[in-house]
């Protein structure tokens, strides 16, 4: 039962990757709005950022590469980071993007670390019944959060 969840979770989490990445590509101006201003090339990295989260959420539906896609996703998540940071930190992002609250914005930074943790355990080929009950919570709770922002 738990690899059925698991999969399901894996399945929800790629979509989520593959929709957003597209986002990139078909509504760029939005994720122009929070990147920090010390960052060269915004486009290019915007179009580079969307095209990696599609290919990474195409690679986790594909077992034999989901070692590959988690660790990318990692690493990507990380690396997307300072836009968080920087829509949190700044009024003209937040208010540019759509009103969003400072609290919402640090909601939102805040759950890159459960999104860090889903790549993680999707990664994984065996974890123990406790952790995977654990990263169940946390997934849903995830899916949840981020269907309401998106939906």
């Amino acid at each position: 039962m738990i690899s059925h969840i698991k999969f399901c979770t894996i399945v929800i989490m790629s979509l989520f990757y593959m929709g957003v990445g597209l986002a990139h590509f078909i509504s760029p101006e939005k994720f122009l709005l929070i990147m920090p201003p010390y960052l060269p090339y915004h486009l290019e990295l915007i179009y580079i950022s969307g095209f990696i989260e599609i290919l990474l959420g195409v690679l986790l539906l594909i077992k034999r590469w989901r070692v590959f896609a988690g660790v990318g996703l990692i690493i990507l998540l990380i690396s997307v980071f300072p836009a968080n940071i920087y829509l949190y930190s700044s009024d003209i992002a937040r208010d540019a993007y759509g009103q969003i609250s400072k609290s919402d914005a640090l909601i939102r930074m805040f759950f890159q670390l459960p999104l860090v943790m889903i790549a993680y355990w999707h990664s994984q080929k065996n974890t123990s019944k406790q952790i995977s009950y654990l990263y169940i919570f946390i997934s849903v709770i995830t899916i949840l959060y981020f269907s309401y922002i998106l939906f």
